[in-house]
């Protein structure tokens, strides 16, 4: 006989985790370049409560993905701000390790390389980009390949990397930033235009959010009442059994 509290608790597991999930992607709706998560199982289990004639399996598993999708890209003006239309990641440089990243609001150090927020070195072709002191920030051009001039000097070019298929083995570290699950080599990026003075936006849309939080809610509700049944019912039971 299956173990429907246990099911039910799995699913509420799951439930939960979705939420965290959905209230994560609300609360970077204004963050530059991030990329929402997406989880299934709400919908698999609601898609079967719907369809079900009789029995429900509570135990489909949590089902999540990375959606990759391009985000809206509106104009800012800033000389180090940058966005990418099109299949590709900067690569930061790391103590721990390389990271990717669309979020492209870039700023010069006190060496004049060029870095993300975080103070960490955005990969040039060649290593770092070094804008030389005597060049102003507003004088640095940026191409739609990528390739930065100033002063009329070509002074490095963007490391622009693309995983095709193997997307799915990125992992969120934070600040849009990912990291590879597996050693997997990057491809350079082909199909991407750089887009200099630009942000691209999140492509998380509140109201599809919204949708989603409210179906969990309801069906966290609803295996919530089914647990409170159950019990009722082995209560019943051992009551009749002892008489």
């Amino acid at each position: 006989m299956p173990d429907i509290a246990g099911q039910i608790g799995a699913s509420i597991d799951s439930l939960t985790r979705e939420f965290e999930l959905i209230t994560n992607n609300m609360a970077n709706i204004n963050s530059t370049g991030y990329k929402r998560n997406c989880n299934y199982f709400s919908r698999v289990l609601q898609s079967q409560i719907s369809g079900a004639d009789e029995d429900v399996s509570f135990d489909v598993g949590l089902s999540s993905a990375i959606d990759f999708s391009q985000a809206d890209i509106s104009y800012t003006g800033r000389t180090l701000d940058v966005a990418l239309a099109g299949k590709g990641f900067f690569v930061i440089e790391t103590p721990d390790g390389p990271l990717y990243t669309r979020n492209g609001v870039f700023e010069a150090n006190q060496n004049g390389q060029i870095v993300n927020l975080s103070g960490n070195i955005v990969a040039g072709q060649n290593g770092a980009i070094n804008i030389p002191r005597e060049v102003a920030i507003s004088d640095v051009h940026i191409s739609s390949d990528g390739s930065i001039s100033a002063a009329g000097a070509q002074i490095g070019k963007f490391r622009l990397v693309d995983f095709g298929d193997n997307e799915d083995k990125l992992v969120p570290q934070g600040a849009g930033c990912f990291t590879l699950s597996e050693d997997i080599s990057a491809d350079d990026a082909e199909n991407v235009v750089v887009k200099q003075g630009y942000q691209e936006s999140s492509n998380v849309q509140m109201v599809e959010e919204l949708v989603d939080m409210m179906m969990v809610t309801r069906l966290y509700e609803a295996n919530m009442k089914s647990i409170t049944a159950t019990k009722t019912a082995s209560d019943s039971l051992i009551s009749l059994a002892m008489g």
